[in-house]
Order: structure tokens, then sequence, then C-alpha cells
């Protein structure tokens, strides 16, 4: 059975759900990072860099290849610009619900495709456009509580923006990746992102800097691990021949983040949030499976 279902599922997918799982316990431990323990978010930043930087030397090590690899310029902008997207985001998970956050930050097919659009001369397929509009309609749906002065579901604006300025650094930095998946090794991609993304964040951490407790310690550990086995999986599954099978395996990181939301902080999605989050899921799949 375990043989009939490995082949039935392509191994990109089973990186990709690798991937999936390790981003939304990332997202948990900075949440109770950030809520229990008065972390600041550049910190935790700073925190997963160098838990990050660690492990991604010694992996590039192990394999016997140059740490710093071929297109420099390329892999330093995809640091620059993953560095500022987590920023945003980490700020966005410590400020929104668990479900809302992972949701918004699943709006970047819509600038993927428009970044293709304007700088590759990709035309826009009728699934992408689709994907686009679905996209936006179930953003709008998701953001009516803040327009309605007597609801108690309002999201403040600033975490919202931050957010969706984050779904488009990661898209930014998903076109950069795809890019260098061509020249690079995996552990090269991702060792840049700490080495670029460690002094950024303690640079405009600055005095706010909190001495963690032990279990802080330990939590902050957990983001860097986590996010590593995210971005390693990531990177695994666009290396892979079949990738683009496995895209549709990434959406189950919000299925993970509304079950960890609702289990561990009581969180339970909005009825908006559902079904705007219905709406931008399920363009993000049309996108992926529609037979161009």
């Amino acid at each position: 059975m375990y043989a009939r279902l490995k082949k039935t599922v392509p191994i990109s997918a089973w990186y990709m759900l690798l991937s999936a799982l390790g981003f939304a316990l990332m997202a948990t431990c900075v949440k109770i990072a950030n809520t229990a323990y008065s972390i600041p978010v550049l910190e935790i930043v700073a925190a997963r860099a160098i838990v990050s930087a660690i492990i991604s030397y010694a992996d590039v090590k192990r394999k016997r290849i140059s740490v710093w690899g071929n297109n420099k310029p390329w892999l330093i902008a995809r640091g620059a610009v993953g560095a500022v997207a987590l920023m945003l985001i980490y700020y966005a998970i410590t400020t929104l619900p668990l479900a809302e956050a992972t949701i918004l930050q699943y709006l970047h097919p819509v600038f993927t495709a428009i970044l293709a659009l304007l700088f590759l001369k990709e035309n826009i397929q009728r699934s992408t456009l689709t994907c686009i509009v679905l996209s936006l309609l179930g953003l709008f749906i998701m953001i009516q509580p803040n327009f309605l002065q007597d609801n108690m579901t309002q999201y403040p604006w600033l975490s919202i923006g931050a957010a969706i300025l984050g779904a488009f650094g990661s898209a930014v930095a998903y076109v950069i990746v795809k890019k260098l998946t061509k020249t690079e090794d995996s552990s090269v991609i991702v060792f840049y992102f700490p080495i670029i993304a460690l002094p950024i964040s303690v640079f405009l951490l600055g005095s706010d800097f909190i001495v963690p407790s032990l279990a802080a310690l330990g939590v902050l550990m957990l983001v860097g691990i986590f996010t590593q086995i995210g971005q390693i999986g990531l990177t695994k599954a666009l290396h892979s021949a079949d990738a683009n099978k496995a895209t549709a395996y990434a959406y189950v990181q919000v299925l993970f983040s509304v079950f960890i939301g609702w289990a561990y902080f009581s969180e339970i999605p909005a009825s908006t949030t559902i079904i705007g989050g219905t709406l931008v899921l399920t363009g993000a799949l049309i996108n992926v499976f529609w037979k161009r």
C-alpha cells in the first residue's frame, strides 16, 4: 500500500506537504514567541536567521560545494526580498488570527501573474485571470468586518496591509528562487536568506532587544528549525521534474493553520474568513489544475 501511495503521489508533492507543515508550525511558534513571551518581531526574525544560517552552512559544507554560489546578484536579491517579506508576514501573524494571516499570504499567485506579465512578458491565461478575480473577491469578503462599525471581529488595517505586502514579497522571492534553481544548489539558495536577513533585522531592532527566557529561547530555536524544514521542502519540490503537480499541496498549510489556531489559540475563523478564504484557495487551485 505504501509503495502504491508513493507511486501515485509524486515525490515533489511529499516535499511540498513537508514544507506546508514546517511553515505552519513555524507560524505557530512565531505567534507564541510574541504573544506569550513578548519577543519583538524583528528579534524573532534575527533568531530565525541565526538558526537557519547554522543549519544551512552545515548542509552546504556537507555537500562540499561553495557557500557563495554562482549567481551572486540574484542570490543577494532573493535574500533581501525574502527578509523584508518575512518581517511583514511575521508582523501579520502576531497581530491577526493564524487562519486569516495564512490565507492572506496565499494571494501571491495574483502578484506572481502580474510580475510575469510586466517583467517576463507572459500572457495571462484564463485560469490565471480566474484566479485573480476569485482571489480579489475573496480578499474583499474577508475584510468586510472592517467596514461594519459594530462588528467585534475587525482586523487592524496595518496588519492586513502587512500580510498583503508580505504576499507580494513572497511572489517576488518565488520567481527569483525558480530562476535560481537552474544554476544553484537548493542549500545555497536557502543559505543566502539568513546571511542577508540577520544584519537587516539586527540593525532595525536596535535597543528593543529583549533577553529571552530559557523557554522563549527554545521557541525561537523551533522557529528557525521549522522554517528550515519548510524552505528545504519547498526548494526541493521546485527542483523536482514534476514540480507543477505539487503546487496544490502547498495550500494544505491553510488547513494546518486553521486547526492549530482553533486547537491552541482558541481562534474560530469568522464566516467571512471561511467564505473569502475558500474563494482565494479555489482561485489558486483553479490556476494549478486548469489544463491550458
